[in-house]
């Protein structure tokens, strides 16, 4: 998934979920679902998106790793209703969790205010909470994919502060050997170019030339990356589409 060649991916989800349910791990299983869940709408593939998270749901709805992750991807693709429901069991069952209440749960929020264009309401993330989300996911280490850190850099991006924006990509960018092979570790780069591009338009003079160049460097990282990925990915489209009208 990180380097966009998708239906591999699948490929190789399919073979791992049937695998742990071979060995009576259906949790494992539901997890390696909920994680191609949460990377098919950020890459434009909704409706996959929609029937993977289902998919892991069924398979172990009571665990908190799979609620969590399905949650999310029900956002990113969204899906209000479905997210907002397990946002709220989430809240009702692990009131004291850290990660749930300082991440997970504020990273859906955001999303889902995201989807509905008031965003800015949601980003009340403290300091303390803010150091918190760079912690490993306790499901998945050694990995933390930062969706929180992603999805602000969204939030920005969405209401035209293309500075903060590129700083929460660059963020990602900064901590690759936590991020590892996420999808958030991708797209960031990606990320970073729309932020700059958006700061080369409502820049003048040097600024705006400056922010024109780094976006285009930051376009070249991500087509580079994904030099050998499926080429019908909705979101590679848009990047190069993107890249050919900004050069």
């Amino acid at each position: 998934m990180y380097v966009g060649r998708v239906t591999k991916a699948r490929e190789f989800t399919k073979e791992a979920i049937e695998s742990a349910i071979r060995a009576d791990s259906k949790e494992n299983a539901a997890v390696w679902q909920e994680n191609t869940a949460l990377g098919e709408p950020a890459y434009g593939n909704i409706s996959r998106a929609r029937q993977e998270a289902a998919a892991g749901l069924k398979l172990t709805p009571e665990s908190q790793a799979v609620e969590s992750e399905a949650a999310l991807a029900f956002a990113i693709a969204g899906d209000q209703a479905q997210a907002g429901s397990l946002v709220r069991d989430l809240n009702k069952r692990f009131p004291l969790d850290t990660q749930i209440q300082s991440i997970w749960l504020p990273a859906r929020n955001t999303k889902l205010a995201l989807n509905r264009k008031n965003p800015i309401n949601e980003l009340g993330l403290s300091a303390s909470d803010r150091k918190v989300e760079f912690g490993l996911i306790p499901f998945i280490n050694p990995v933390s994919c930062l969706y929180s850190v992603y999805i602000r850099g969204e939030v920005y991006l969405a209401s035209g502060d293309g500075r903060t924006a590129a700083a929460e990509f660059k963020s990602i960018l900064d901590h690759s050997g936590t991020v590892w092979n996420c999808w958030t570790g991708a797209l960031a780069h990606l990320g970073v170019a729309r932020a700059n591009a958006l700061q080369a338009r409502t820049s003048q003079g040097a600024d705006a030339d400056a922010a024109r160049a780094r976006a285009l460097a930051a376009y070249k990282d991500f087509l580079t990356l994904w030099k050998d990925a499926d080429p019908d990915i909705p979101i590679l489209k848009q990047a190069k589409a993107e890249y050919a009208k900004l050069k």
